[in-house]
């Protein structure tokens, strides 16, 4: 093992807070990995309660993995050294369980680099009794695992709190591999992909049927956990090295009741769940032992009834994920005073798309946010606009720069930094069905809005990698074919004759008859509700603007 590569291991390591180290001797051995960087990785809530929630089982030595820096990757490669955990700097390959903890179709690629690295083989089937057992958890698997279900062994799909003990109590009594899997299928929201067979059609490439193998269930429900108050994923660990540097991120809502129709978190998140004021406070409390930086987590933090209460907590630097473009956030606005940046999402530059999308704000409710915000002295305002939403015109575009032109007039001081990403179809939104915008007309959309606030002052634009956004699209909606295209992106071996592209599966409306990759999961609402809201939503597109 290359000595430069655990310097740097050891490095990390020194500048933690919180880290566990347990004797792996007659525990379950588990690899947890996060398919990115480590600063990314440290900065997700999500892997690191489930790093809380596996190490506070005496049963359990759950050790830490990360997708290697690109030097370091490199170094990697040369010196043919596996993927390590920094506590132990074990190679993944000695582990009982290799769990992928997995939040971006970009990081499919990385997942596949983990593994060839390591020498484990890619593909599940593959796999022998002396392999890891491959898992996966986190958001990509609650809506659409397929893509990756070749190289998985089991699915969680839904929030870990309670499915992942209950899956290690049928693991630690040591059955087979096969025995293991075939007591999973009592497990609710676990999902053994090898047990499902999908067959297509000839011509237009559609799923035609997906059968059971042995005595699989046919649909999977969707683990929910209904209190949150109660909840064990909380953040082991601060560092300087995350993103989020040496902050505690304290969950305060999960779930939105807004349900804007291209967000997949406002309807794979249902029903929306708050954090009881008490356990919140007590959490704060907790996190002030080894940080005084608190960042506050969830999508609608406007509609959280105590968050005026939390922020006025004495000795905390709290930071806030985004504020709802509504009258409610005043009060969160004058907390706030004194930071370097909030946030609001208008998402559109029109009355009419933002009804398209079921955003509820209004023109006036962006202006008088955002005048609070600059008002109160915050040094930049963050705007998130979506670009290529379905029944957009480059008028809804144009837009963009008029409502900006408008912020900027009422208020001077500050800057505004726009965000503008594209459009991405996500299963279990009323926008499933619909295509994304051609590349060439997206690209001339971004250059409207580059052009039309070229000339404004303290106004920034930044937008995403658009190749990174066709991606995403083909992975988020991609069937079990779409493992050639992860495959192709991170260059591993074997791959087989290409299947459906771009085409196929995110430049065509697709039909409500049709069978969709993910049709088998029951995530708590059906899909004749999501179209019924689909045709919404093309009906709200030609109704005049109304807010009254």
């Amino acid at each position: 093992m290359d000595r430069r590569l655990l310097e740097k291991a050891d490095y990390l390591l020194s500048l933690e807070r919180g880290t566990v180290f347990k004797d792996p001797g007659g525990k379950i051995n588990i690899a947890l990995v996060y398919p990115n960087r480590y600063s990314v990785g440290m900065s997700s809530l999500g892997f690191q309660g489930v790093y809380r929630l596996l190490n506070s089982r005496p049963d359990v030595v759950c050790e830490r993995a990360f997708l290697p820096a690109e030097d370091d990757l490199k170094l990697h490669r040369r010196t043919r050294t596996g993927v390590f955990t920094l506590e132990s700097k074990r190679p993944l390959s000695r582990f009982d369980i290799i769990a992928f903890s997995v939040s971006f179709e970009n990081d499919y690629p990385n997942l596949l680099e983990i593994l060839a690295l390591s020498g484990i083989p890619l593909r599940s089937e593959d796999r022998g009794p002396r392999d890891p057992l491959v898992i996966m958890g986190g958001v990509c698997a609650f809506y659409n695992p397929e893509p990756l279900a070749e190289f998985m062994d089991i699915c969680f799909i839904g929030e870990a709190e309670d499915m992942l003990p209950e899956f290690l109590e049928y693991y630690g009594r040591g059955p087979s591999r096969d025995k293991l899997f075939s007591e999973c299928f009592g497990i609710e929201g676990v999902y053994v992909p090898r047990y499902y067979a999908v067959d297509y059609r000839g011509d237009d490439l559609q799923i035609t049927s997906r059968s059971v193998i042995g005595s699989a269930p046919a649909v999977i429900r969707k683990r929910t956990v209904t209190d949150i108050s109660c909840c064990v994923i909380r953040p082991m660990i601060t560092t300087p090295e995350a993103e989020f540097s040496d902050m505690y991120l304290a969950e305060a809502m999960r779930g939105c009741p807004w349900s804007c129709r291209f967000c997949v978190a406002g309807h794979i998140y249902k029903p929306p769940r708050k954090k009881d004021l008490n356990a919140l406070k007590a959490e704060v409390a907790d996190a002030l032992r080894t940080t005084r930086k608190v960042g506050l987590i969830g999508p609608s933090l406007s509609d959280y009834q105590h968050a005026g209460e939390i922020l006025s907590v004495e000795g905390v630097d709290f930071s806030i994920t985004s504020l709802r473009a509504s009258p409610r956030s005043a009060q969160l606005v004058s907390l706030m005073k004194g930071h370097k940046s909030v946030s609001i999402a208008p998402e559109a530059g029109t009355e009419r798309l933002r009804r398209v999308i079921n955003k509820k704000i209004s023109e006036k409710d962006i202006l008088e946010t955002a005048g609070l915000i600059l008002g109160a002295g915050i040094g930049t305002l963050r705007l998130y606009f979506m670009i290529g939403l379905p029944t957009e015109t480059r008028e809804d575009v144009s837009g963009i720069v008029d409502l900006v032109r408008k912020i900027r007039e009422a208020n001077k001081r500050g800057f505004i930094n726009l965000t503008v990403s594209t459009f991405v179809p996500k299963p279990f939104t009323p926008f499933q069905w619909h295509p994304m915008e051609k590349m060439s007309e997206v690209k001339e959309r971004r250059r409207i809005i580059r052009k039309g606030l070229s000339d404004v002052r303290g106004v920034k634009v930044h937008h995403d990698v658009l190749k990174d956004a066709y991606i995403q699209g083909m992975l988020s909606v991609g069937d079990r074919r779409s493992s050639v295209v992860i495959r192709a992106l991170a260059g591993t071996e074997g791959v087989s004759a290409p299947g459906p592209g771009q085409d196929y599966y995110i430049f065509r409306k697709k039909d409500r008859e049709e069978n969709l990759p993910w049709d088998f999961i029951d995530a708590g609402i059906t899909k004749e509700m999501v179209w019924e809201e689909y045709c919404r939503a093309l009906a709200d597109s030609e109704k005049p603007a109304d807010y009254s």
